[in-house]
């Protein structure tokens, strides 16, 4: 059952969950070369059409309107992330965007902002929604409905050749100096847990170095300020090719997966429009080509019996 709250409520709330969990954001900064910042140069794949079915559970405020409203912040490759113009947005998430737009009958209309301000957005109905690879976690769900797309889990970045034998378990990261953006999942509550592993084992603590952005903490990597960067795997590995291999993802599987999805308010009635659109992409080929273009694995698919109704 949904949980009812006022906008304020909302608002409230979702300013306490950004605080304490979620996906990370990241720049492409000093660290993106122009050439790889364009993007694949696949063309973006094909819509799918209207699907009715879809359509027809839209609110009708928003099907007058003719838009959905997509907030995301395009400082996250291979999700969200300008392009060499740094005025278009493009990326995994763009896409999506584009096909379930299509696929209501709408147009996409992407506002780029900060991933902090995204969910207290949603509670101000200034957006339809938020699509910035947000983690679903019980604490988001408490104040924003979901609907899932993608799995992935977290990940280290480390120097070439892993010089320091890092690996996501607490043991390989005991005395170390790791970094990870302020306001994450990684920052908030698997550092502190990991590190916890570490004193009460009678280990050094980890040395946590948190960064207002990913960028940063990924610069601090690579200028041998720190020893590790934790962020989500996709990504990370994304970004060290964009940054010319100068860091790369350490080896091993992803840590603790989780979905990721497209953030709504509760009160927005968008949900069952939402959720019937983005079942029938995952069951056409427009998700896996979506995946393809962007290098995103196959692991990290979902299927549409992930989706609740």
């Amino acid at each position: 059952m949904r949980l009812s709250k006022t906008p304020m409520a909302l608002l409230t709330a979702a300013l306490v969950v950004t605080t304490i969990s979620g996906c990370t954001t990241v720049s492409q900064g000093e660290s993106t070369t122009q050439s790889a910042a364009a993007g694949p140069a696949s063309p973006a794949p094909a819509s799918g059409g209207v699907n009715e079915e879809a359509r027809a559970l839209l609110p009708q405020s928003v099907r007058d309107k003719g838009t959905l409203v997509l907030a995301t912040d395009p400082t996250y490759p291979p999700f969200e992330y300008f392009d060499t113009d740094n005025k278009t947005v493009i990326g995994w998430d763009v896409d999506m965007g584009n096909a379930l737009a299509s696929a209501l009958g709408l147009k996409a209309e992407y506002v780029p902002t900060t991933f902090e301000t995204i969910l207290p957005g949603l509670a101000s109905n200034k957006y339809d929604a938020g699509m910035s690879a947000f983690n679903v976690t019980e604490e988001r769900q408490k104040v924003v409905d979901f609907v899932p797309y993608i799995s992935g889990g977290s990940g280290m970045a480390v120097l070439p050749g892993n010089p320091a034998k890092l690996s996501m378990t607490a043991a390989s990261l005991c005395g170390k100096k790791i970094a990870a953006q302020k306001g994450t999942h990684e920052s908030q509550d698997i550092l502190p847990t990991m590190s916890q592993e570490c004193t009460s084992s009678g280990s050094p603590a980890i040395d946590q170095a948190v960064f207002p952005t990913q960028t940063d903490a990924n610069l601090a990597l690579i200028s041998g300020r720190v020893d590790g960067v934790m962020a989500d795997s996709i990504p990370l590995a994304y970004q060290g090719t964009l940054a010319g291999n100068k860091f790369e993802l350490a080896a091993g599987g992803d840590f603790e997966p989780r979905l990721s999805g497209i953030a709504l308010n509760k009160e927005s009635g968008l949900r069952p429009a939402i959720t019937a659109a983005m079942k029938a992409i995952l069951q056409s080929s427009v998700y896996s080509d979506i995946n393809k273009r962007w290098g995103i694995p196959s692991a990290s698919s979902i299927t549409a019996d992930q989706i609740s109704d």
